[in-house]
């Protein structure tokens, strides 16, 4: 058996998601679809900049913010298995193993930011920066 590497995890999820342009995603939200927006990155990486009114579940504290069962679920989360979820990171990597895994967990509707935050960015969509104010687990 031969040793993977984070980029062979990255590559494989990347096969079994699908993925939305950040457009796509952002003419969605506007015209009134109930997309929850989940930012797997660090709080760090979120103070410097993220997508307004997304969710901060950082990629480490994901399958128990989504586990009802858990002290250390998120409702908005978990209560979001039957409405279209979109993950974001810095680049899509880690929002493609966090898709892969949610959708492991039942997540019906879940999609890839394509190119994270830096896509997002690249397409002159709203951004903001700012200390995550919302439920941590």
């Amino acid at each position: 058996m031969s040793e993977k590497k984070l980029m062979d995890f990255v590559a494989e999820a990347r096969q079994n998601v699908e993925e939305i342009p950040p457009e796509e995603l952002s003419e969605k939200m506007e015209a009134g679809e109930d997309w929850l927006l989940v930012d797997v990155r660090e709080p760090y990486e979120y103070e410097k900049i993220h997508v307004p009114n997304s969710l901060l579940i950082p990629r480490g504290l994901l399958e128990g913010a989504a586990d009802p069962n858990t002290p250390h679920r998120i409702d908005a989360l978990v209560n979001a298995r039957e409405k279209p979820v979109a993950v974001m990171c810095a680049t899509g990597g880690r929002a493609a193993m966090s898709v892969q895994r949610l959708r492991e967990m039942g997540f019906g509707q879940v999609v890839n930011v394509a190119g994270g935050i830096k896509g997002w960015e690249a397409e002159d969509l709203p951004v903001e920066s700012g200390a995550y104010t919302g439920q941590l687990p």
